[in-house]
C-alpha cells in the first residue's frame, strides 16, 4: 500500500491559543486554519484535534458543535478553580497537556506531519520524542508566548501574525 508522506495531524491547545490570540488582538477562524493547512495537494488531514477547559458542561456548547461539524475531535476538561498566592485572586485552570500528548502518541503511526497550536514549554519533550519518529513537527504561536524550549525542539516555527491574512475570522 502505497502512503502519502503528507498525513497531517494538527492539534490545538485551546486556552493557550486564546490568551495568544487575545495578545494579538485577533482571532483565528478554525476553518480557515484547515483549509490553510491543507492547501497542498498532496496533503491529507488525518486529525485534528482541539483541547479546552470549560466553566461548565453547557460552556462554549455551539462553539464546540461548530469545531466538531467541521470536522474537529473535541476534548475537554471542566475548568479547576484555584488561589493564586501571586494575584491573591482565585484564577480557573484546566491543563490538556496530558490529553494532547496522549492523543498525539496514540495516533502517532497515521501521520507524518504534526502542526501544534500551542506555545507552552511542556511540549518540549514530547515533540523531541516524536521528531525522533521521523515526524515533521511545526509549531504555531505567538511573540512572547512561545517557549523558548518549544521553540527550539520544533522543526518549524511559524508566528500567528505572519499567516493572520489567511487564517483570521473576518465574519463576527
Amino acid at each position: 500500500m502505497q502512503y502519502s508522506m503528507n498525513r497531517l495531524s494538527i492539534f490545538v491547545d485551546g486556552n493557550n491559543m486564546f490568551y495568544a490570540q487575545q495578545k494579538n488582538g485577533w482571532f483565528f477562524d478554525p476553518k480557515r486554519v484547515l483549509e490553510y493547512f491543507t492547501r497542498e495537494a498532496d496533503t491529507v488531514l488525518v486529525n485534528a484535534f482541539w483541547y479546552t477547559g470549560l466553566k461548565d458542561l453547557q460552556d462554549q456548547r455551539g462553539f464546540r458543535d461548530a469545531l466538531i461539524s467541521l470536522g474537529y475531535t473535541v476534548r475537554t476538561k471542566i475548568l479547576k478553580e484555584y488561589y493564586d498566592d501571586n494575584s491573591g485572586r482565585y484564577s480557573q485552570k484546566a491543563n490538556l497537556d496530558i490529553e494532547i500528548v496522549v492523543d498525539m502518541f496514540n495516533t502517532v503511526d497515521q501521520y507524518d506531519r504534526v502542526i501544534l497550536f500551542s506555545g507552552d514549554g511542556d511540549f518540549e519533550r514530547a515533540i523531541e520524542l516524536l521528531r525522533g519518529k521521523s515526524t515533521h513537527i511545526i509549531v504555531v504561536s505567538t511573540e512572547g508566548m512561545i517557549a523558548r524550549e518549544l521553540r527550539n525542539a520544533t522543526d518549524h516555527y511559524i508566528d500567528l501574525n505572519d499567516i493572520r491574512k489567511e487564517i483570521e475570522k473576518t465574519d463576527y
